[in-house]
Order: C-alpha cells, then sequence, then structure tokens
C-alpha cells in the first residue's frame, strides 16, 4: 500500500471509486446516498489546488481509495473519504486519516458524517474523531451542515466530528517536572 497525492488525469478514477463506495448505503436504506452524483472533476481538481486529495494506489499505482479535505477554520477538514469495495476493510480509509494527521500543520481534523451508519460515525470514533457538541460546531462546520441540509442529507440523523492532533512544541517535549516532596 503506497499513499501519495491524486494527481489531475486521476480525478475520473476517483469519481468511479465514489460511485462503487456509494453503493453500500442500498443496503442501510440510503439508495439516494448511492444515487447521489460524485462530485465532478471540477469539483475534485480544487482539492488538487486549495486542499489535500491523497490516494491510495495499487500494485500498478492506480488509485483504490481517496481522501480530500480543506483548511476550514484552523483545522483540516475532511470532504470525503471513500474506498473501492475490492479494497475494502483493509485499513485503507484509517491509514489515509492517519496519513493525513501525520502531515498536517492543523490543530485537529473535522468531519460530518452519517450519525447511525455503522462505516460512518462509529468508524470515525474508531479512527480517533469524537462527536462535537452544539456549543463547539465552528462557523465554518455550521455552513458545512447548512450546505449539507440543503442538499437533503439532514433526512438522517448527522453529525460534526473533531479529531485532536497532539503536537509536541517546535523544539521538543518540555522538561519533566521535578518530582514534588
Amino acid at each position: 500500500m503506497r499513499i501519495r497525492s491524486a494527481t489531475r488525469d486521476e480525478l475520473p478514477l476517483l469519481r468511479e471509486i465514489e460511485w462503487a463506495a456509494g453503493e453500500c448505503f442500498r443496503a442501510v436504506g440510503m439508495p439516494e446516498i448511492a444515487d447521489d452524483e460524485p462530485l465532478s472533476v471540477t469539483e475534485l481538481a480544487r482539492y488538487l489546488d486549495t486542499g489535500t486529495a491523497l490516494v491510495v494506489v495499487d500494485a500498478d499505482d492506480r488509485p483504490v481509495a481517496y481522501l480530500i479535505a480543506v483548511p476550514v477554520d484552523g483545522a483540516l477538514h475532511v470532504e470525503q473519504v471513500s474506498v473501492h469495495p475490492a479494497h475494502a476493510r483493509r485499513g485503507l480509509g484509517r491509514a489515509l486519516i492517519d496519513h493525513l494527521a501525520a502531515h498536517t500543520e492543523a490543530a485537529a481534523l473535522t468531519l460530518t458524517t452519517f450519525a447511525d451508519v455503522p462505516w460512518n460515525a462509529p468508524y470515525y470514533e474508531r479512527c480517533g474523531f469524537r462527536p462535537l457538541a452544539a456549543a463547539e460546531v465552528t462557523p465554518g462546520l455550521r455552513e458545512i451542515r447548512r450546505q449539507e441540509a440543503a442538499h437533503g442529507l439532514d433526512r438522517w440523523p448527522r453529525l460534526c466530528m473533531r479529531r485532536d492532533l497532539h503536537r509536541l512544541p517546535a523544539d521538543g517535549p518540555a522538561p519533566a517536572e521535578p518530582p514534588v516532596s
């Protein structure tokens, strides 16, 4: 497994991955999500230019999973993580998230997701994300949720999640405190 940045000519492949990955929503009574049009190549291209577009590639250097993210309110917001079903259940989604976490200067990763779909909120909790209370939802996340609601995604319960990224100060860890007598 190798993770790298996506290229412009691979963007149609990301759409194919999204179509294939979306099929599993039919099994949980969400055919509208399975039928939802993936982002266009033009929309995906903005992640190459202003955000992050990572892929996991197979032995032939062909993408089999992807993640796209953009900065939102001091965090890096994960817009989409998709794994082609032929490569599912191998830790590729988690590897993409962990790679992003290890290579960003942001203080946190955020995302919005379906609360009750097993491979959404429960999965992201296992990846270190936690649900945000209403008071913790930033203005940028509120705008994302507003757009999702306008797109009809609020038909099913959704929530905002955050994974704090604990960083050491630039000069290394703080010295240990002397023991208290």
